[in-house]
């Protein structure tokens, strides 16, 4: 066995059973119904559908061993980690939004640009997916391979410009959102004539926690978009398995950042577990725009 495909699997595992905690709790809780939820629910799916597919490749490698199945797996997480990442970019609109237009973002208009955001989201995600499988594929021309075998260098280049183009987008979004925070925190300020230790902390935290999930979505996936971009498949296949692994594990922090940090989902698990949560105990409605 080779303990790169462990650790994947190992990997697959822990995100498959994280994300499957995720969307049960929003398919069980009727009052998870709202977009910010839907969102969260989709980035759940995307990572729980990645983390099956990881396991999926590790069976299917050592136990039935094939061209088509390999190609059908490799293009099963590729559309798994395309919707995931493309779900982020849609959470990251979705708090744009509720700051730029808060006054009429709970409107059903906005439920409609969640739904067709989405829908483009795992529309292109699914025809990345199927681009190897229909024959974007180097099993019949190994000169045309990349570092992820069977995808082609055309193919990985293609991911990665798509990634880096996600990346600047949810960049400058977060930019915008920072500084809507920033100059919200100075309008309370001159109205109450100064900026209160709270206001400031508050403002603090919150740019902080906007720096902690863009540099984890970085960090995580900018590596491998690199090294697929200027790898050679004459390299050792232990660099592609350094940069990959890192990337699977942003789908094993996104639950953490997006699901279980949310009162709502807490509370939801309270319920779906021990049924002993007291309703007299209180829990304040958050927004996307709570970070």
């Amino acid at each position: 066995l080779n303990p790169w495909d462990v650790m994947l699997c190992v990997s697959g595992t822990a995100i498959a059973c994280e994300n499957a905690l995720v969307v049960a709790i929003i398919c069980y809780s009727p009052a998870l119904r709202t977009p910010m939820f839907v969102l969260v629910g989709s980035l759940a799916t995307a990572d729980l559908l990645a983390g099956l597919g990881l396991i999926l490749n590790f069976v299917f490698q050592y136990v039935i061993r094939s061209e088509t199945v390999s190609l059908l797996t490799v293009g099963f997480l590729v559309a798994s980690f395309a919707a995931s990442v493309s779900s982020l970019l849609a959470i990251t609109v979705d708090r744009y939004l509720s700051l730029y237009n808060a006054l009429t973002y709970y409107s059903e208009r906005t439920v409609l640009c969640i739904h067709t955001m989405l829908a483009g989201a795992w529309g292109v995600s699914l025809c990345l997916g199927l681009l190897p499988v229909l024959g974007w594929n180097c099993l019949h021309d190994r000169a045309a391979c990349s570092v992820v075998r069977p995808l082609t260098k055309s193919n990985v280049t293609l991911l990665s410009a798509s990634f880096f183009l996600i990346f600047l987008i949810m960049l400058h979004l977060y930019i915008e959102i920072c500084k809507i925070v920033c100059r919200h925190a100075h309008q309370i300020a001159l109205q109450q004539h100064f900026l209160t230790a709270s206001h400031y902390v508050a403002t603090k935290k919150g740019v902080s926690t906007l720096a902690i999930i863009l540099g984890t979505f970085g960090a995580s996936w900018l590596p491998f978009a690199i090294y697929c971009v200027v790898g050679d498949p004459d390299y050792p296949s232990v660099y592609t398995y350094a940069t990959l692994l890192p990337a699977t594990y942003n789908s094993m922090i996104n639950p953490i950042i997006y699901a279980y940090r949310n009162q709502e989902i807490q509370r939801s698990m309270w319920v779906l577990f021990c049924g002993c949560f007291q309703a007299k105990v209180s829990f304040r409605t958050r927004s996307p725009s709570d970070v």
